[in-house]
C-alpha cells in the first residue's frame, strides 16, 4: 500500500508538474486570464504576467494555451530554459512554432519568411499569438530589440504577432533595456500569493480532482499550511505531498496542524516571524520572569 490508496487516492493530487487538469482558477487567477486573452484577442502587441517563484504563472501559460480556440489563433508556448540564448536562435524558433517551414539562416531571409507566413494566419482569419514562459530569462538588449521589431510586423488594419510574457518580475527591469519596447507593453499583471481562503479551496480542490473522499487536512492544518507558504502554490504542494505521505507512514487518518508543523520544519520551510508561535507564558507570577517573558514577545 501506498499514500495514494491509504488516502483513497486516484493519483497524486500536489504534483508540482504543470498538469492542466489539476487547475485551479482562483479570482485573480480568472482576472489574470480574462486580461491576457483580451490583450491577445485586441491583438494589442504585448502583455506581461509577473509573479514569483512558484506562483503558478507556467501553469497558467499553459491554461491560457489550451483556452485559445484554435480555429481562432495560431498559438504557440515557448519555454525559455536558458539565459544564453541569442537573438537569432530565438527569431528561428518563433518562426518554427508558427509553422514556418525549414526557417533560413540569413536574417533577412527569414524574417521574409515569417512575415509571409504571419500574413497568411491572417487571412485566413486568425491572430497569430506566441506565449514565452520564463521570460525573465531574455536578458539581453539584442533580444529586446529583437521583439521590438517583430512587433512592428503588421498589416494596415493591425498588428500581425501577439506575445505575451510569463515571468519573474525581473522582466520588467530587462524591457527597460529597450525603452522603446517598455513602451509598447499594452497589458501588465501581478499574480499575488493565493489567501489564506483561497488556499483552503486549492487544497479542497486538488484533492476532490484526485478523487479524495474526504479532507484529510484539519482546518487547523490548513490554516498552518497557508501561514507557511504565505500563498505559494509550489510550496502548497510540497508541504501538502510531503504531509500526506508522512501521514501514511505514522498511520494518521487525520493530519492536524502539530503534524504540518513537523513536516514543515523537516522541510526546512519557516514561518514569517508574525505567524511564530510565541513562548509559553510562565507559570509563576515571578516578576522576573514575566519581564524575561515580555522581552521574549519583542
Amino acid at each position: 500500500m501506498n499514500y495514494l490508496e491509504y488516502y483513497e487516492l486516484s493519483q497524486e493530487p500536489f504534483s508540482n508538474a504543470p498538469v492542466s487538469r489539476f487547475y485551479y482558477s482562483s479570482a485573480q487567477h480568472a482576472q489574470a486570464l480574462l486580461r491576457l486573452t483580451h490583450a491577445v484577442s485586441g491583438m494589442k502587441g504585448l502583455a506581461v504576467l509577473v509573479g514569483d517563484i512558484g506562483a503558478g504563472k507556467t501553469t497558467l501559460a499553459r491554461r491560457m494555451l489550451d483556452a485559445l480556440p484554435e480555429e481562432e489563433y495560431e498559438a504557440a508556448l515557448l519555454v525559455i530554459i536558458h539565459s544564453g540564448i541569442t537573438a537569432s536562435w530565438l527569431l528561428k524558433r518563433i518562426a518554427l512554432q508558427l509553422g514556418v517551414e525549414s526557417p533560413a539562416d540569413e536574417k533577412l531571409a527569414l524574417l521574409s519568411q515569417l512575415y509571409q507566413r504571419l500574413v497568411r494566419i491572417y487571412e485566413q482569419g486568425k491572430k497569430a499569438v506566441v506565449l514565452i514562459d520564463e521570460a525573465q530569462m531574455l536578458a539581453t538588449r539584442e533580444i529586446m530589440e529583437e521583439f521590438r521589431g517583430l512587433l512592428n510586423l503588421e498589416v494596415p488594419e493591425r498588428k500581425l504577432l501577439s506575445f505575451v510574457f510569463f515571468g519573474l518580475p525581473e522582466i520588467e527591469q530587462n524591457l527597460k533595456l529597450d525603452p522603446p519596447l517598455a513602451q509598447r507593453v499594452a497589458l501588465k499583471y501581478r499574480l499575488e500569493p493565493l489567501s489564506a481562503e483561497a488556499t483552503g479551496a486549492y487544497v479542497r480542490h486538488r484533492l476532490r480532482l484526485a478523487g479524495a473522499p474526504r479532507v484529510p487536512f484539519t482546518p487547523g492544518a490548513v490554516a498552518r499550511i497557508h501561514a507557511y507558504t504565505r500563498g505559494t502554490p509550489r510550496l502548497i504542494n510540497t508541504l501538502c505531498d510531503n504531509a500526506l505521505f508522512e501521514g501514511f507512514v505514522a498511520r494518521a487518518r487525520e493530519l492536524d496542524e502539530g503534524f504540518v508543523d513537523r513536516v514543515a520544519r523537516d522541510l526546512g520551510i519557516d514561518l514569517p516571524a508574525s505567524d511564530a508561535r510565541p513562548p509559553e507564558p510562565p507559570a509563576r507570577l515571578d516578576l522576573a520572569e514575566i519581564d524575561r517573558y515580555l522581552e521574549s514577545l519583542k
